[in-house]
């Protein structure tokens, strides 16, 4: 494993835990879209919703780095699946979501795909 897969590792994890915590932030908000400037308000004075933000960023220019090495038909998936495993996880563990038996296959397929991919890098 060289630097690279390292970044790509960090820019898939920080691109789920900024997925994590805008909900987390999101969770005891209500959001008036009638009221844009509440709504703006009630968004940029929260700071978990702030935090994923940053981490999309921090996802942004790790994945641009992932990119200039990486074949995007190899990267893109990878990102993308490994990212949702981990949010479907963080959701059924922590946020108690349901899942079905036909999602659970679906995230084996998924998780089998992901090694598929992997193995060409």
């Amino acid at each position: 494993m060289n630097a690279i897969h390292f970044i790509l590792i960090f820019a898939l994890i920080a691109n789920a835990v900024a997925n994590i915590l805008i909900k987390e932030g999101m969770k005891a908000k209500t959001i008036v879209l009638s009221d844009p400037a509440g709504a703006f308000k009630a968004i940029l004075f929260n700071p978990t919703l702030l935090a994923g933000v940053v981490c999309f960023g921090l996802a942004l220019a790790a994945y641009s780095v992932v990119l200039s090495k990486i074949k995007l038909s190899v990267a893109y998936p990878i990102m993308t699946s490994a990212g949702f495993l981990i949010v479907v996880s963080y959701s059924f563990f922590k946020l108690q979501e349901q899942i079905t038996a036909l999602q659970a296959a679906g995230l084996v397929l998924i998780l089998a795909g992901v090694w598929m991919v992997a193995t060409n890098l």
